[in-house]
């Protein structure tokens, strides 16, 4: 039998312990895959004071009206979980962009782009059991932050206000491959939060029209 006292047997013995303690670190490593909390961005100037009548899921058509919203149409779905993975039901979403001219309908946007008014550009809903929320919406244009200095401009860009049992957070979803985002000066400091917010391309489900573009982003609350 080995002499655990021996030197060879001591790190022998060394090995085994750092081995184990190697695969407990991976082990917890891949079981908390949320450990990230969705970085804070801020609100913007742009939140909807006076709330539109119709704020439900699907900001391409306006309740009362015939048209349908000009644009890309995007199905954004996604769950809202904690830092262990936990669904988070009931978490209340707010959601506002600019339209697919890169305007807002808000008194303060001085923006000479057009509005659209078919496009509902809010929307709220609350998730399921199992922390799940689905937005149907367009792809917002991109816009200069100033229209007097046009060269300084903002990425299509979602805006969300998510309400948990514990947390609140206000952040903002980018597109993928998108070009300005890398150059965007609220995105650049995120830093290595970078990929936590923007969305991952998902494949369309059955009940989506052929020419839109599914995409999926989730969101994570530090406590819920």
């Amino acid at each position: 039998m080995s002499d655990p006292t021996k030197p060879g047997d001591k790190r022998t013995t060394l090995k085994l312990i750092a081995s184990v303690a190697s695969l407990s670190v991976l082990a917890q490593a891949k079981a908390s895959p949320f450990e990230h909390s969705t970085p804070s961005q801020t609100m913007g100037p742009f939140f909807p004071v006076a709330r539109p009548l119709d704020s439900d899921m699907d900001l391409t058509q306006v309740k009362g009206k015939d048209g349908v919203a000009k644009g890309q149409v995007i199905e954004l779905s996604g769950q809202v979980v904690n830092s262990e993975g936990k669904p988070v039901a009931n978490a209340v979403i707010k959601v506002w962009q600019a339209n697919v001219n890169g305007r807002y309908d808000h008194k303060g946007d001085i923006n000479p782009a057009p509005l659209d008014p078919n496009f509902q550009g809010y929307g709220e809903q609350i998730t399921d059991e199992q922390g799940r929320y689905r937005f149907k919406t367009i792809k917002p244009g991109a816009y200069p932050i100033n229209p007097v200095n046009p060269d300084n401009v903002r990425p299509p860009h979602i805006h969300f206000d998510v309400a948990g049992k514990v947390d609140r957070l206000v952040t903002q979803m980018y597109f993928p491959d998108e070009p300005g985002n890398k150059e965007d000066i609220i995105f650049k400091r995120l830093g290595d939060g970078q990929k936590l917010v923007v969305a991952s391309p998902a494949k369309n489900s059955p009940d989506m029209a052929k020419d839109s573009i599914h995409l999926n982003w989730n969101i994570v609350l530090p406590h819920g």
